[in-house]
């Protein structure tokens, strides 16, 4: 198979990476190899192979919309750290300078 010239001085401008001469050499040798392998599988007869996203089936799991009673809000309150207004879920703070409202 010949070997793929790839512009790596271009694609490192594009990633914006800095390589030097060893390192660009080196991925040209590894980027040539991975064009090379992809251009080889390329040529497999993969007539009456189904093509697929994934390997296992994917299904929606959905159930029933059905409407429930809800949690009592005060009983759900009781495991909150702290309550505002007997409401409002109070949090600790987390930016610098936030004043409690």
């Amino acid at each position: 198979m010949p070997e793929t010239e790839i512009d790596i001085k271009y694609v490192a401008e594009l990633a914006r990476l800095e390589l030097n001469d060893s390192d660009a050499a080196k991925l040209q040798r590894e980027l040539g190899q991975i064009v090379n392998y992809i251009a080889e599988l390329g040529e497999l007869d993969v007539s009456g192979v189904e093509p697929t996203a994934h390997a296992s089936l994917l299904t929606n799991v959905v159930r029933e919309d059905v409407r429930k009673p809800s949690f009592d809000r005060s009983e759900m309150l009781k495991n909150a750290p702290g309550v505002v207004d007997d409401n409002l879920v109070k949090v600790p703070q987390v930016l610098p300078g936030e004043g409690s409202n």
